[in-house]
């Protein structure tokens, strides 16, 4: 699965406008699949998303919301103390807003919460934006999928942030949190 977080940059959200990250619902989809189409190459299908909804507590699934509609979602499997970040995307309007960082920082503090120990992702190699933003959370390279994209034959870059479940990812959060607290001066990744 791919985590897909393109670098082009719309105009962004009106000044002032709050974005909350809530649970995903069936109810969420429609806005979920009009992102997906507009920044994945493969868009997952209604089907999936509904099998994934349906899989139980394996699987977490977030949307952020803003302006009255969904502007990013994201999605974390878990398995055996692990999380894999299935697919995290933000709507090419509303990127570099912070968007992104409280879609992964849900998603991370729910792994912590279920006392995970690490979590995976693949990005693809030539996404430099979104390798910044998981950095920003602790990832590290681990290793490369070749071709793993089918629709371009473009590589994966696999990445692990380990330690989850420790103080220091724990404060590692709490500082991102406090970031994100903080007026927005100006854009800036994720």
């Amino acid at each position: 699965m791919s985590v897909p977080v393109p670098t082009d940059v719309g105009t962004g959200p009106p000044a002032g406008v709050a974005v909350q990250v809530v649970p995903m619902r069936r109810r969420h989809l429609r806005s979920v699949l009009r992102i997906e189409g507009r920044v994945c190459p493969r868009p997952w299908s209604l089907g999936l998303y509904l099998s994934e909804l349906a899989a139980g507590t394996d699987r977490h699934y977030v949307v952020a919301r803003g302006a009255g509609g969904v502007v990013g979602y994201g999605g974390l499997m878990v398995a055996v103390g692990e999380g894999h970040v299935t697919t995290l995307a933000v709507d090419p309007a509303w990127q570099r807003r912070r968007v992104g960082t409280r879609l992964l920082h849900a998603l991370a503090s729910e792994g912590r919460s279920r006392g995970l120990t690490s979590i995976t992702l693949e990005v693809r190699m030539e996404n430099a934006a979104a390798q910044s933003l998981y950095r920003r959370f602790g990832f590290a390279p681990a290793g490369v999928r070749r071709g793993y994209y089918a629709e371009t034959g473009e590589d994966a870059l696999i990445m692990w942030a380990h330690g989850v479940d420790g103080q220091e990812y724990k404060s590692r959060l709490d500082a991102i949190a406090e970031h994100l607290a903080a007026p927005a001066g100006g854009e800036e990744q994720g």
